[in-house]
């Protein structure tokens, strides 16, 4: 009898680990496609695929001559234009109080008073422009938006970016430090699982810890069978490959 027990438990044990393990596929947690919302020409590429980048990290940058020049431009024009809008306003407060001393007509007050709204206006006008090019400036640098690894690279210097209704896909990124493992579950599988419990990811032999982030609602149908997608969430110090095979044990 113990001889049985043992054969039978040598012959089960497997398939009931094997029945626990589900295939799957690994996926970017997050991937973004960058581009300059300003057209240049590029100047330099600082990043290979394969690189690890911290978030404000700069990945690109275009020639800025153009972009710089608008900026001080601006700036010079502001600054006349402050200081014609001073002299008006000192001309304002001089005629303003000539008009309560009944010394001039109300018609050369309110041209005065026209005129000093006026290089207000202009002034103001010359301020939202700065912060308009200032902007297109700071866009001639194209930084990491969160900690990234390059995953694809469009980009090389003396390359022409030209910004439309398409944007020209440049650097693509994808989070560092976190992946997806999705795998496709029939519906009365799915529905003994909720977000957030315990999965353990396999990848080549090593045991990664991870969450249920999402339960698919609509199926997938293959071969006839309505499936719906899971993806669990886990954290890997090494960089892994979207596309590779993985498993999981669920709870």
């Amino acid at each position: 009898m113990k001889i049985w027990i043992v054969i039978i438990t040598a012959v089960l044990l497997p398939q009931t680990l094997l029945a626990a393990d589900h295939p799957a596929t690994l996926q970017w947690s997050q991937r973004v496609e960058l581009s300059t919302p300003v057209s240049g020409v590029i100047q330099v590429v600082n990043v290979e695929v394969g690189d690890l980048v911290k978030k404000g990290q700069v990945l690109l940058i275009l020639d800025s001559t153009a972009y710089r020049a608008k900026v001080a431009g601006d700036q010079s024009q502001i600054t006349r234009l402050k200081a014609e809008a001073d002299e008006a306003k000192r001309n304002l407060d001089r005629v303003q109080e000539l008009y309560e001393r009944t010394v001039v007509a109300t018609t050369e007050l309110d041209q005065v008073r026209l005129h000093a709204l006026k290089c207000q206006s202009m002034l103001a006008e010359a301020k939202a422009r700065l912060r308009q090019n200032q902007k297109a400036l700071d866009d001639t640098v194209l930084r990491a938006p969160f900690d990234a690894v390059v995953v694809l690279r469009q980009a090389e210097p003396g390359q022409s970016v030209v910004t439309g209704l398409q944007p020209q896909m440049l650097l693509t990124v994808a989070k560092s430090g976190e992946m997806i493992a999705r795998m496709k579950l029939s519906s009365p599988q799915i529905d003994k699982l909720k977000t957030g419990q315990t999965v353990i990811v396999k990848i080549s032999g090593r045991k990664y810890t991870g969450k249920i982030k999402t339960l698919g609602l609509e199926p997938i149908n293959i071969s006839d069978e309505s499936v719906y997608l899971v993806d669990v969430v886990f954290s890997s110090t090494e960089i892994l490959r979207a596309g590779a095979p993985a498993s999981l044990q669920l709870p």
